[in-house]
């Protein structure tokens, strides 16, 4: 008997695939918008950040499913105080574009297929709230994006 892979009439659909072919494709029909207080919906969704022109970041904001319960425009203007207080970047070399959804479970589905599409370089760079770094219990880790934008002395 074959297995499932030699057997030619065999088909698994790649649900992951289907996914993310459809998310980046909205995604990149969406307009970017520049990044400042206000942008986006009270909404739960993903989105993108672009810095000069590249995606950098992609994220999500669950108001039904997350612990901080936080709209897209609560989300992006958490990024926009971030980057304002920081040197070597300016809130005007960062936009951003965004998604809604119908379902709270579609937005986890779309942010990991964005981030496993794009390997956006601020995910891992500790631009985000969950990466390690100065000022967490145990740690005098500075992130590479810390260490790229360091806050300003002001």
């Amino acid at each position: 008997m074959l297995n499932a892979r030699e057997d030619p009439h065999y088909f698994d659909f790649d649900l992951d695939r289907g996914i993310r072919a459809q998310v980046v494709e909205k995604l990149e029909q969406s307009p970017r918008l520049p990044l400042e207080k206000s942008v986006g919906p009270q909404e739960s969704g993903v989105y993108a950040l672009y810095f000069k022109g590249k995606l950098v970041y992609v994220g999500k904001a669950s108001k039904g499913t997350t612990k901080s319960q936080r709209t897209l425009r609560e989300r992006l203007n958490e990024h926009v105080g971030k980057i304002s207080a920081r040197s070597n970047i300016a809130l005007g070399d960062v936009k951003c574009r965004y998604l809604t959804f119908a379902s709270e479970w579609w937005v986890f589905a779309a942010e990991f297929a964005l981030i496993t599409h794009y390997a956006p370089e601020w995910n891992t760079s500790g631009f985000g709230s969950k990466v390690p770094g100065v000022g967490r219990p145990g740690t005098a880790r500075v992130s590479t994006w810390d260490k790229l934008f360091p806050k300003r002395a002001d």
